[in-house]
């Protein structure tokens, strides 16, 4: 029997969906379904935490700190590209995200003519360097319930360079 590469390709991708419970005959074993429920809290709480750190606290969850990093401007606009179908550094455009000209030293909830939510406007934050350097380890964390749904940026010399670029900006 002759099987070219499309036939080998269709088999290949049959064999799979068999084995991962989608031929459909036959109901999904209960594993996946406990591994989806014991998963849901934990990535819940990831994105909310038990509480959000307060406006003042700066840790973040890597345990660094901005003061260990030298941002790179040209970097972070390389950076900032990943941020850049939401937010743009001019004054006064928004799109699915606030303008981010001179946000470094304002406080959260504030870009006029942007629709914040609730957890963003009553935030309370001032969004000094070092704040900023937490938020973009993890937006969820430091504002549960914000719209933002961007996952952050866990490489801590991405954060220190963006702050450069939007501090460069202003």
């Amino acid at each position: 029997m002759k099987i070219d590469m499309r036939h080998l390709g269709l088999l290949a991708g049959t064999a799979l969906l068999a084995a991962c419970g989608g031929s459909g005959d036959e109901p999904a074993p209960a594993e996946p379904a406990d591994t989806t429920e014991a998963e849901a809290p934990a990535e819940d709480t990831a994105d909310a935490g038990d509480a959000a750190p307060a406006p003042d606290n700066t840790e973040t969850v890597d345990g660094t700190t901005l003061a260990n990093f030298t941002g790179d401007a040209s970097a972070g606009e390389q950076v900032f590209a990943q941020c850049g179908a939401c937010h743009v550094v001019e004054p006064g455009v928004n799109r699915i995200g606030p303008s981010l000209h001179g946000i470094v030293g304002n406080e959260a909830g504030q870009v006029e003519g942007f629709n914040y939510s609730p957890a963003n406007a009553n935030s309370g934050i001032e969004w000094t360097p070092e704040k900023m350097f937490q938020y973009l380890e993890n937006p969820q964390r430091v504002i549960p319930g914000t719209t933002m749904t961007f996952a952050g940026l866990s490489d801590p010399q991405d954060r220190a360079d963006v702050i450069a670029y939007l501090e460069s900006t202003e």
